[in-house]
Formats: structure tokens, C-alpha cells, sequence
């Protein structure tokens, strides 16, 4: 069955698959992995490799899918699964407008058709300090803002959430001043590891995961990842981001990957990778979560103790 959000998979991807890739590319003993699994090489997705991918394993569907924060679903870490089924999801739209050529509704199926959807398996690091790799399936948000057409006197780009209590009990508690509120720095958003997620696994984004659309952004701490993005502006003053407008104290405006500076409340330079069991060993936290050799330069010459 052909998905509505158009992704270059005629099936699922198994997960065996994705993790036997991974060694392929790895350079282990891929072939012997295939011939194990039973998986034959024509039978692997043709994917398109554009070096941004790790080589670490993919946590697995279900620890994706069922450990996560969507307070728009509730506090707990199950919470988003239990409750966002009843989130409808078609048909979408995503309203982009402020300092851009041409302002108007995006419907995502026309977005869909003319962006380029590939696979990148990225890490993802929550300020909680815990962590997980995720194989997300998307597009870099570069095109969308090309689509629209961003003005030159743009310089931060605002990301606005769906607003809907019906289907969202969260937002029936003043747990957070909603709609969910994020933004980047233009030159953030027009990177090209900064995507817009569509799906994980080959398969369409499950509503507790942000579905169906929701920005991804691997430097930086997941609550800037907005989910179920409804509303883009481009504009020339640095949005206030929804942690921020809740605890200036403890969330910044940037909030990348740092185990250099400790939150508040704990610190930051170590952390817990979802599915290590309870007596795994913490990790070290790597400095924008592993990709400073291709972000570090947005940051020249700032200080990021303080512009945290």
C-alpha cells in the first residue's frame, strides 16, 4: 500500500535490516549478519548515504515509540503512547507565513511532493540526560523555508505546535503555556542536518513521536525537536521558546548538547542510553551530541557557558 506521505519505501523496513546496514556501513561482517537473518542483499531498501548518519545501533521501535516526552499527552514517558492515538493527523497542513515571499497554508502532501525524503539515523539526547539513537525518515528543513521563500532580512525562524485540548489532554493543564512554542536561528534552521521527520523506521511517524510532522534538530537537547508542527514564521527577532518562557533559569534559547554546562539541577556530562538496562554503565556526553565538527562553526566567538 502506497503511504500517504509518500516515502521511498514500497514496505516497512524490519528493523534486522536497519541494523545489518549499520554493520555494512560500519565495516563488520555484514554479509555474514545478511546470510544469517535470512536477509538477501536485493531484498535490502536502496538508500541514499549523505554522511551524516552514525554507526551506532538503532534503539528499537518499541523503546522509540514508548519512552518519550509529548506533555501535550501528559507528563509520564508512556503517556504519549497511552493517549495520542486520538490525535488526527489527515489532513495536515503547516501555515508558513512573517518574513517570507510567498506566506500562505502548506498542505503536507504538497510539501511532500516537492522535498527529497531520506533516511538519516541520528543520535538524540534529552536534557533529562538521557539518550537513544533513532532512525528517522525526512527532510532537510532547508527546502521547506525554500518553498516559502525566506526574505533576506530574516533571522530566526519560530516553530508553533498543534493547539488542539480535544485530542490532546495536556493541553488541559496549565502544565506549560501552550501552544508549544520552539525556535532556531536562521542559519540553524537552513543546516542540513536540521530535518523535518516524517517517519522512523520506514514507516509513518507514530502520533507519539510528533507525527506527522516535527523538526529534528541532533546538536541540540530534544525539547527543541518541536512535535506536530502546525505554524512556521520567519522572523527578525529571536523567538521565546516555551521551556524558556517557563524557566528562563534552567532553559536556554540554543540548548545544544553540552556536558560542559550543568543544568541546574544535575549535570550534564554523562548520560543514560534508553534500553542499557538498569546496571548499564553511563556514557560520556559528547559536545553537541557528536556533530561539533559540523555545526562547531555557528558558534564561533560565542560564549557558551552563557549563551546556553
Amino acid at each position: 500500500m502506497t503511504s500517504r506521505f509518500n516515502l521511498p519505501y514500497s514496505e516497512v523496513t524490519p528493523e534486522l535490516a536497519y541494523l545489518n546496514r549499520r554493520a555494512v556501513m560500519a565495516g563488520m561482517a555484514g554479509a555474514g549478519l545478511l546470510a544469517a537473518s535470512g536477509v538477501q542483499a536485493q531484498d535490502m531498501p536502496k538508500f541514499e548515504i549523505k554522511g551524516f548518519d552514525t554507526t551506532e545501533t538503532p534503539n528499537t521501535f518499541e523503546e522509540i515509540t514508548n519512552y518519550n516526552n509529548f506533555y501535550e499527552f501528559g507528563t509520564g514517558k508512556d503517556d504519549p503512547a497511552r493517549y495520542a492515538g486520538s490525535l488526527t493527523t489527515d489532513p495536515w497542513s503547516v501555515e508558513i507565513d512573517g518574513m517570507v515571499e510567498r506566506p500562505g497554508s502548506y498542505g503536507l502532501g504538497d510539501i511532500l511532493s516537492k522535498v527529497d525524503i531520506d533516511e538519516r539515523i541520528y543520535r538524540f539526547r534529552c536534557v533529562e540526560a538521557w539518550s537513544m539513537v533513532i532512525p528517522w525518515n525526512g527532510f532537510e528543513l532547508n527546502q521547506l523555508l525554500d518553498l516559502a521563500g525566506v526574505e533576506p532580512s530574516a533571522k530566526y525562524v519560530r516553530f508553533e505546535t498543534l493547539y488542539r485540548p480535544e485530542e490532546m489532554p495536556g493541553q488541559r493543564r496549565p502544565i506549560l503555556d501552550w501552544p508549544y512554542v520552539e525556535g532556531l536561528r536562521l542559519d540553524e534552521a537552513m543546516h542540513p542536518l536540521t530535518i523535518m521527520a516524517t517517519g522512523l523506521y520506514g514507516q509513518e511517524l507514530p502520533n507519539q513521536n510528533g507525527a506527522p510532522l516535527r523538526l529534528v534538530v541532533p546538536w541540540k537537547y530534544g525539547f527543541k525537536s518541536i512535535k506536530s508542527v502546525v505554524k512556521i514564521t520567519l522572523t527578525g527577532e529571536q523567538p521565546v521558546n516555551t521551556w524558556k518562557a517557563a524557566n528562563h533559569r534552567e532553559y536556554g534559547f540554543y540548548s545544544n548538547v553540552n556536558p560542559e554546562v550543568s543544568h541546574p539541577r544535575w549535570s550534564q556530562a554523562t548520560e543514560r542510553r534508553i534500553g542499557g538496562g538498569v546496571f548499564a554503565s553511563r556514557m560520556a556526553t559528547v559536545k553537541f551530541n557528536g556533530y561539533e565538527e559540523q555545526v562547531g562553526a555557528l558558534y564561533k566567538g560565542m560564549d557558551l557557558s552563557k549563551e546556553y
